[in-house]
């Protein structure tokens, strides 16, 4: 490592690639909540969870699956699954060849809900992603992501409900 890379500054180029990431990282969220609360009155989180329910078999996931999907920790889970329950849309029951697993699935009302939430999710994605960027360039992310979430993944101590991360609600 030269004198300008040390583990304490990044160098101009790396500077300059973090940031415009920590910028995306900030505001295609917001952007994504703003659209799903404005239209759906949900957050993105929610729509998650939501979406997750609707392509799992038989609209059902364990409680403990969910939030690795969610990449939640169980108690952040649990407030947003007990608003979309006020809602309708998701109920909760305990796992009936066990008692300690609480199941949550999706009801006729949450399919419609994530029906009618998703043609302007996926219309905001495609403008905001998707339409900025080439194919060639889609792909890159795509791989790109990939990688840095592999990364992620191969540190391992981060994890939600490991150390106490949690998310936005």
């Amino acid at each position: 490592m030269s004198d300008d890379e040390s583990a304490e500054a990044f160098n101009p180029d790396e500077l300059e690639t973090w940031s415009a990431v920590a910028t995306l990282l900030e505001w295609l969220p917001a952007a994504l909540d703003a659209q799903l609360q404005s239209d759906s009155g949900i957050s993105h989180f929610e729509f998650g969870i939501l979406f997750a329910l609707s392509e799992a078999e038989e609209r059902s996931l364990r409680m403990s699956e969910l939030a690795g999907y969610a990449n939640s920790t169980l108690s952040r889970l649990s407030r947003a699954v007990a608003r979309l329950e006020r809602k309708l849309w998701v109920r909760r029951a305990l796992d009936p060849s066990d008692g300690r697993i609480t199941i949550a699935t999706l009801t006729d009302e949450g399919q419609a809900a994530v029906r009618a939430a998703a043609p302007g999710h996926v219309g905001l994605v495609r403008r905001l992603v998707f339409e900025s960027l080439t194919r060639t360039q889609a792909r890159q992310l795509h791989d790109s992501s990939r990688r840095i979430t592999a990364a992620i993944r191969a540190e391992g101590d981060w994890r939600p409900g490991e150390s106490g991360v949690a998310g936005r609600d």
